[in-house]
């Protein structure tokens, strides 16, 4: 039975943690902290990390953390499920990336760690060499999986081909929802660069900004898979997914209760009434990650690689 949630999460320890030039041409919410020193800037994204780590292992989740290396130099190896992911049928999937310095961040020892837990890799969907094309799919960063309903949400962009997310659905049996996302940049309206940033699906709901999908026949489409999946939506605005309250995910703790993590960020942007719809479904965990989200552009759900592997 396919499970939407997991209790298992890998998450890298930065060690060269900073602004990624490489990522910032399409990436809006990032921002140079011209304040702080590059050691200061690493230093805080370190205790963000471990603080976060130290929360959601106190629930119950586990957390298999691995330390990043100093070289090759990966200044955003701190949100790892853009290229991995890993499934129920032993499978994991590998995943082409926009910004060159970022497919440094595959690394072999990273698939042992996960097996050194207990867990069964059979078999690797790679993708990659899609970027000799100029083709890319970043993993669940530009494809929210519906795992029980088998749908996979995507916001096209520069980092999501709509071809190569078909041909990713044909190999995992998803069907394709595919929409196009944006937000605002000085006035003019600009792709949302991952869909996890505007988008969360959980098992009885879904938190998704839909004011980001301008086309309104795509918009009623989103809703209707939602909907036909019994799903609750929880509407946020665009001010909101700024503060990156579309970056969630949902997890499990010890004696299967459930959390929705989020950034402390995102926690304080939700409105009273967003936060009963979602409580009344699981506990909210969050924590702050200002840091990251400044200089990476990402946040809590970019920084957790579910782990569905069998044991």
């Amino acid at each position: 039975m396919e499970k939407q949630i997991t209790d298992t999460i890998l998450m890298i320890r930065p060690v060269n943690f900073r602004m990624n030039e490489q990522t910032a041409v399409n990436n809006y919410y990032q921002k140079v902290l011209d304040n702080l020193l590059p050691e200061t800037v690493q230093a805080r994204a370190q205790q963000e990390f471990d603080a976060f780590v130290e929360k959601l292992r106190a629930v119950g989740v586990n957390v298999i953390v691995v330390d990043d290396t100093k070289t090759p130099d990966t200044p955003d190896s701190i949100f790892p499920n853009n290229w991995i992911s890993f499934h129920s049928n032993a499978t994991v999937a590998l995943y082409p990336m926009f910004a060159e310095n970022r497919r440094l961040e595959r690394r072999e020892e990273i698939l042992e760690a996960v097996e050194q837990q207990g867990f069964h890799i059979d078999n690797i969907v790679d993708y990659t060499s899609a970027e000799e094309d100029g083709v890319f799919l970043e993993g669940t960063g530009s494809m929210v999986l519906d795992r029980v309903n088998r749908k996979a949400y995507c916001a096209l962009s520069p980092r999501a081909d709509e071809e190569l997310l078909i041909e990713f659905c044909e190999n995992f049996e998803y069907t394709p929802v595919i929409f196009t996302a944006f937000q605002t940049v000085e006035s003019e309206r600009k792709a949302i660069y991952h869909t996890n940033v505007m988008m969360c699906v959980a098992e009885t709901f879904a938190v998704i900004c839909l004011d980001a999908i301008d086309d309104k026949k795509e918009r009623r489409n989103v809703i209707k898979h939602l909907k036909e999946d019994g799903k609750e939506i929880v509407a946020i605005a665009e001010a909101q997914v700024n503060s990156f309250a579309g970056n969630m995910l949902q997890v499990e703790g010890k004696n299967g209760e459930k959390y929705l993590v989020m950034s402390e960020a995102a926690h304080k942007s939700l409105l009273p009434e967003q936060k009963k719809s979602i409580e009344k479904n699981c506990k909210i965990l969050s924590s702050p990650l200002d840091v990251i989200e400044a200089c990476g552009g990402g946040s809590a759900r970019c920084m957790m690689a579910e782990v569905f592997l069998p044991r």
